[in-house]
């Protein structure tokens, strides 16, 4: 059987957007360096995403020397410059699926730039590295930490995955539908939804619960166009209770540098220990 190699890394800076292709990344407790530690915001507070406003799709970041930069992706917009550091003490509480914390809004510039590009008011706030947000407890490890995710630090998919899943679909789909944080290759397809264990490189994880799907799946990235697929034939074979599944939530047991090429060696799965 081919060996098991991390093939890409992608980050997502503000929840919800375009994501950023990497050739190695910091593996942080919340999640990878810069990887949504922002996110977009209603006048209550509560977390925007592609569920409700697929025209996020559209608004794609790049990292640059001095912040995140942010452009659209078929309107004229000036480029917004979103600094790596908060600048702003305005603090507010945000709400994200059934958690409340606390985040800096950024600058009156950006909420003005995103209710422009998004047609609705909007703010784009940080989350602090004293704003605690924890892990559901019935899978957490150690008590960690989570950024902005829906609700863990990182999410793995198998090349093998995709490609078993667009050989059942007519109009194949690319990863992005899925917005993992790694993708590998080898192995036989959903192999990685019985990983418990497992190293990157020397980075250790632990493979928490396979991943929920929702309707950002069925949204093409480039268009911000949503259709029935492949969400329908997943469900159709890759259900669990009332969930569709597809790809690994992970939890960090370690941190340290990750990059494209590295080995992956699975210690442990859930029905099989063995020393690799």
């Amino acid at each position: 059987m081919p060996a098991l190699v991390l093939s890409e890394i992608y980050i997502y800076p503000i929840k919800s957007l375009g994501g950023i292709s990497l050739t190695s990344a910091e593996v942080e407790e919340r999640g990878l360096q810069y990887d949504r530690r922002w996110m977009l915001i209603d006048d209550s507070g509560i977390f925007l995403t592609q569920r409700k406003i697929a025209e996020m799709a559209l608004l794609q970041v790049a990292l640059s020397p001095e912040g995140l930069l942010v452009t659209h992706k078929s309107r004229v917009l000036a480029p917004l410059l979103v600094p790596y550091e908060a600048n702003s003490t305005r603090s507010t509480l945000v709400t994200i699926w059934d958690d409340i914390c606390f985040a800096f809004i950024v600058s009156p510039e950006a909420n003005a730039w995103f209710s422009e590009a998004l047609g609705i008011n909007c703010r784009l706030v940080y989350m602090p590295e004293n704003s605690i947000r924890l892990i559901d407890p019935n899978y957490a490890k150690h008590n960690e930490k989570v950024s902005f995710s829906d609700g863990y630090p990182f999410l793995i998919i198998g090349q093998e995955s995709l490609n078993d899943l667009n050989a059942r679909l007519t109009d194949p789909v690319p990863m992005n539908r899925f917005r993992p944080n790694f993708v590998f290759t080898g192995g036989q397809p959903y192999a990685e939804e019985q990983w418990k264990t497992f190293k990157i490189g020397n980075v250790l994880f632990y493979g928490a619960k396979p991943c929920g799907r929702c309707n950002v799946t069925t949204i093409d990235q480039d268009t911000a166009q949503a259709g029935k697929e492949p969400l329908q034939t997943l469900a159709s074979y890759q259900s669990k209770g009332n969930k569709v599944i597809f790809g690994m939530n992970l939890i960090g047991l370690s941190t340290g540098t990750v990059a494209v090429g590295d080995p992956i060696s699975v210690m442990e799965t859930a029905s099989v220990s063995a020393s690799m």
